[in-house]
């Protein structure tokens, strides 16, 4: 609830504040879409499970839960890319940021982000469920996951393994290059400038989202590209709740907390309301 409440709160006020009509703010009320979907496409079920005594779930409901919570994390993973190259922009070449960064681009960006998140779950999604599942068919997990989903296959799963983890490497690698580079660029153009209180400025803009980054991406690269021989189902488990409940929750507050416009702009609804 409180997901939902945080991300679709975050989504209205940037809609029905003209200060907020910005790149930034459409890639963050697109984020906050993400975040709320993802977690929505598994925290229900999983939330029934915890509770009902009949924790079934059938083929085509796994398989469905399996590629949208896997296409809008995905999502999310290319839209923090994107989202870093657009504080690169807006740092870097302030007096070009208009023209790098206009609407159609903003678009076309958050387009590329969904296209690539989807069509990867499509890919993912394909390979894990033609395999063969034979014997007790208990997944031992909060919902449907492609570790627990191998490990039920009776299947080889060999091939799988192989192609997962290389659409899953090179999507993630690519996207924390995307950030590191722009991180990395603006941090120079950071030091270059002449006043304390323009660095301060600059940092300020970019310190909410390299927390989300570092929070996303640590949690991602420790639960799908570390060594099949080092995972561990109930330790997976822990970290999945973390990334399917805590960080979508975490998000909204994290660019709230941080941000004076955000900030801003709540304060003018609330005063609203109590006049």
């Amino acid at each position: 609830m409180a997901t939902m409440v945080g991300n679709l709160g975050m989504i209205v006020l940037i809609k029905i504040d003209p200060h907020l009509h910005t790149p930034m703010y459409f890639f963050l009320s697109s984020l906050s879409f993400v975040d709320a979907s993802y977690s929505s496409s598994v925290t229900p079920k999983m939330l029934v499970n915890l509770v009902a005594e009949n924790k079934a779930i059938s083929f085509n409901g796994c398989a469905a839960q399996f590629y949208f919570f896997g296409s809008f994390l995905g999502t999310e993973c290319f839209l923090l890319a994107m989202m870093a190259y657009d504080r690169y922009a807006a740092i870097w070449n302030p007096l070009l940021y208009p023209v790098l960064m206009s609407g159609r681009i903003c678009f076309l960006l958050v387009a590329t982000s969904f296209l690539a998140g989807f069509g990867n779950a499509a890919i993912h999604t394909g390979m894990t469920f033609r395999l063969s599942f034979c014997g007790s068919n208990q997944i031992n997990h909060f919902y449907c996951d492609t570790p627990p989903l191998l490990k039920l296959s009776c299947s080889d799963t060999h091939i799988n393994g192989i192609v997962i983890m290389a659409f899953s490497s090179f999507n993630v690698i690519s996207c924390v290059m995307i950030v590191l580079i722009s991180y990395l660029c603006i941090l120079i153009a950071i030091l270059g400038m002449p006043s304390v209180e323009g660095r301060h400025k600059a940092f300020s803009t970019c310190a909410s989202h390299l927390m989300a980054v570092t929070i996303f991406f640590g949690t991602i690269l420790f639960m799908y590209l570390r060594p099949t021989s080092s995972y561990s189902m109930e330790q997976d488990k822990v970290v999945s709740v973390f990334y399917t409940v805590v960080i979508p929750m975490l998000n909204p507050l994290i660019y709230s907390l941080k941000n004076k416009d955000v900030k801003g702009a709540l304060k003018k609804i609330l005063e609203k309301q109590t006049l």
